[in-house]
């Protein structure tokens, strides 16, 4: 049994919006394009043929990919979000015990992740190393490379 996924409402619709853009505009112009190659000739030593081929065979892996993820998704209801502890939902403020550097992730499920945005995995290194911590605890975070880091946790609110 495939395992779920948390999601939020909006990084639900998000997947939702793409899997619908790919299925019913980008599959008609990547058949539109293959139809088109199609017409120069020879199959075989056709580039645009194959090219056309290949984008067909990646879009339709990305949407094999989207509907297993959307499958899987367990929407996280704010409502029932707790700030007592971090969890998948959560936004958490944490201070760099070492620079003194603060600041604030989003914890998100891994279909929303987006570190440029703030929003950690909850299967991040980072991610798995806060869920369950309350405020005013110390994580220690095992990076993929370099040191291990610590942060204090210092405020969690609801995202």
């Amino acid at each position: 049994m495939a395992r779920e996924t948390p999601i939020t409402k909006e990084g639900l619709a998000k997947l939702e919006e793409e899997l619908d853009q790919l299925v019913t505009v980008k599959r008609a112009e990547v058949a539109a394009r293959i139809k088109e190659a199609r017409e120069f000739g020879d199959v075989a030593e056709n580039a645009e043929y194959e090219d056309a081929k290949n984008e067909q065979a990646m879009l339709e892996q990305r949407i094999s990919h989207l509907q297993e993820r959307l499958r899987r998704a367990t929407v996280i209801d704010k409502r029932k979000v707790h700030t007592d502890q971090v969890e998948v939902g959560v936004l958490v403020h944490v201070k760099d015990q070492k620079s003194g550097k603060s600041q604030k992730f989003h914890i998100v499920g891994v279909a929303e992740a987006d570190p440029a945005q703030q929003k950690l995995s909850n299967e991040s290194p980072m991610g798995k190393a806060l869920l369950g911590h309350k405020r005013n605890e110390i994580v220690t975070v095992e990076a993929p490379k370099g040191p291990k880091k610590k942060f204090k946790i210092t405020k969690i609110e609801r995202a």
